[in-house]
């Protein structure tokens, strides 16, 4: 079966690299699929999970936090601020730092950057939605 490799790398370290069936990542369009030979491109990221389809079938997900993604035919390159395994995230500091978020938001008393405040509410979100998907996966 053809594969196509991947590196994924944050700002700190490469937090992946291998081989793959198929990468599935969040374009700013929307999600997107990858499979060796896709032509080439260029785009940028959304918060969200890139999934990782093996040649065994297993998938394996990223949470990354935006950032640029490049196709070439033979190999893909997520490039992000963060990026960390799916299974590392904290449900639980997630949540708390999603609802301390929302709190600024809705808070009228505060000086509140309202753009930063939204975009950490996305990525929030996107954290979680990446837990959840990770949850259904190993059926826990």
């Amino acid at each position: 079966m053809a594969t196509i490799h991947i590196d994924i790398v944050s700002a700190e370290r490469e937090i992946f690299s291998g081989d793959a069936e198929m990468v599935f990542a969040p374009a700013i369009m929307g999600e997107m699929g990858i499979a060796p030979g896709h032509a080439a491109l260029i785009t940028r990221l959304t918060p969200g999970e890139v999934r990782v389809k093996h040649a065994d079938g297993k998938e394996e997900g990223f949470y990354v936090s935006g950032g640029m993604l490049e196709v070439q035919p033979k190999l893909v390159t997520v490039l992000s601020d963060t990026a960390v395994r799916a299974e590392d995230l904290d449900e639980a500091a997630v949540m708390k730092a999603k609802e301390e978020a929302d709190r600024q938001l809705h808070d009228r008393s505060a000086e509140v950057d309202y753009a930063t405040a939204l975009a950490q509410t996305a990525e929030f979100a996107a954290q979680l939605q990446a837990i959840q998907r990770l949850r259904k996966r190993s059926g826990r």
